[in-house]
């Protein structure tokens, strides 16, 4: 039985009982629509390169911009939910979300498109941390891990729905609209989840507001867009001076802003970062694992949608449909990591892990060994096996970050870890991205394609070694595993 705490010692009024499956169907509904429109950008590169003569360089801030936007507004978004309300803030952030994908399917220019997506990305930042953090904070203990499955499952099946159904948007060209239709879809969508976020979603408060930090939220802004820039538009402009430079500066703009972050809280305030989080094994080592997956995730599906398209000359529809495979095994694997997890405890995220990494040595070594181009089914046999270990990895770190997290932080919590993911993933598109062009050159035949992809896709598996080696160390505070 779950156990409420006094509303006198939290500042909160005793959380409302909820029907759990509608709220988490609207909850889920919105994070479908936040991972699927920053993975659907990857299969409608090309068409916006040739439509409004985007250079690849633009194309990676519409892509990582995106993901900036939504890191660096998403901790002060989970604190505004934490003090004003969670279903206030999901609703302002879906009708955001809708009108600032209108100005993406809207613009007419690269700079334009990258302004919306930059605004697109602070939409989905007030969007997003209610999402965890109803979870968290209202659920019952035993629904939870059934909650971080499906959460998991949304994540993932967004962002591979972004590549499959973002193909046939783009290949269909819906009257005569074209990469359009991949942001006009979400304004019908977005007024649906916000109307039954109003019927459904607890309007449950803090009684004391929750002060801000705007200081600490210009801080680690700043701090990421100083490392995030360059590092997405060093290649293409050769890496000048001001990006090293740019790069050097976010370490002390980082440091000085956790002065500010220990500094602020020793003085009873509100820092944006609430660095006690971090105290608890399980939400540190849940956040760098997380880190370690989101980089490699987001730069092996962006590089793989360029080697598929630009390398194996598949249509967006047809480099779409290559990762629906992979979509499948997620989905049936995560609606089992649950299971695998409460039975052999961290074991099976190792195991899974290994998998994964097992697919993406095979596509590495034959991408390097392969004297023409590595065949379709092969690829696509490489993706089974990866998604497959993701879907059991995937919501279980959700999970193991957060069981230790109070509910009066949980926004603030959601926020710190979703804005580590988002933030990778952003770097990953960033940094990976820098090292598949600068490997390609600019002979784009199907040998230099692949040798990009060949590192790309090796970076990946380090990062994977990396997770595996992370969520080993979750054994130290898990839960003993079920012998039933």
């Amino acid at each position: 039985m779950t156990t409420l705490q006094d509303p006198h010692e939290t500042g909160t009024e005793a959380p409302p009982v909820l029907r759990t499956g509608p709220v988490l169907l609207v909850l889920l509904s919105a994070m479908f629509f936040a991972q699927f429109d920053f993975f659907v950008v990857n299969v409608a590169a090309p068409s916006m390169e040739e439509s409004i003569h985007a250079s690849s360089a633009a194309l990676e801030l519409v892509v990582g911009g995106y993901a900036f936007a939504y890191a660096a507004g998403m901790i002060t978004g989970g604190r505004l939910g934490d003090g004003y309300g969670h279903r206030r803030l999901f609703v302002i952030g879906t009708l955001a979300f809708g009108a600032t994908s209108l100005l993406c399917g809207l613009a007419d220019t690269p700079g334009q498109l990258i302004a919306a997506r930059l605004a697109q990305g602070l939409a989905g930042a007030v969007m997003v941390p209610p999402v965890l953090a109803v979870v968290t904070a209202y659920f019952p203990d035993e629904k939870k891990p059934r909650a971080m499955a499906w959460y998991g499952v949304a994540a993932g099946l967004g962002s591979i729905a972004g590549q499959v159904f973002g193909g046939g948007l783009v290949a269909s060209d819906f009257a005569g609209l074209g990469w359009r239709t991949i942001f006009l879809i979400n304004v019908p969508f977005c007024l649906v989840i916000a109307f039954a976020a109003m019927k459904v979603l607890p309007a449950h408060t803090r009684r004391e507001k929750v002060g801000l930090d705007p200081m600490g939220a210009v801080g680690v802004s700043l701090a990421l867009a100083l490392l995030l820039v360059p590092l997405t538009t060093g290649h293409a402009s050769g890496w000048p001076a001001w990006t090293w430079i740019s790069m050097a500066l976010a370490l002390p703009v980082g440091a000085v802003t956790l002065w500010w972050q220990r500094t602020l809280a020793a003085r009873g305030g509100n820092p944006v970062l609430v660095m006690s989080l971090f105290r608890s094994a399980s939400f540190r080592g849940g956040v760098i694992a997380s880190v370690a997956f989101m980089v490699y995730f987001g730069s092996f599906m962006f590089t793989l949608t360029l080697l598929l398209q630009s390398g194996l000359g598949l249509d967006p529809l047809e480099a779409g449909l290559v990762f629906s495979p992979m979509g499948v095994m997620f989905t049936a694997t995560s609606m089992v990591g649950g299971r695998l997890t409460g039975r052999w405890g961290m074991n099976a995220l190792v195991v899974s892990g290994g998998v994964t990494a097992l697919g993406l040595a095979m596509l590495a070594l034959r991408l390097i060994a392969a004297d023409t181009d590595t065949g379709v089914p092969y690829i696509v046999l490489c993706l089974c096996l990866i998604g497959g270990g993701n879907g059991v990895v995937l919501p279980a770190l959700f999970g193991a970050a957060l069981t230790t997290v109070r509910p009066q932080d949980a926004g603030t919590a959601s926020g710190i870890l979703t804005t580590s993911q988002q933030f990778a993933s952003a770097a990953g598109v960033a940094a990976v991205g820098a090292l598949f062009f600068a490997v390609a050159g600019g002979d784009a035949t199907g040998r230099d394609w692949s040798v990009a992809m060949a590192w790309a896709t090796g970076v990946s598996f380090l990062l994977v070694l990396v997770v595996m080696a992370t969520t080993w160390t979750f054994k130290r505070f898990s839960p003993p595993p079920s012998r039933t």
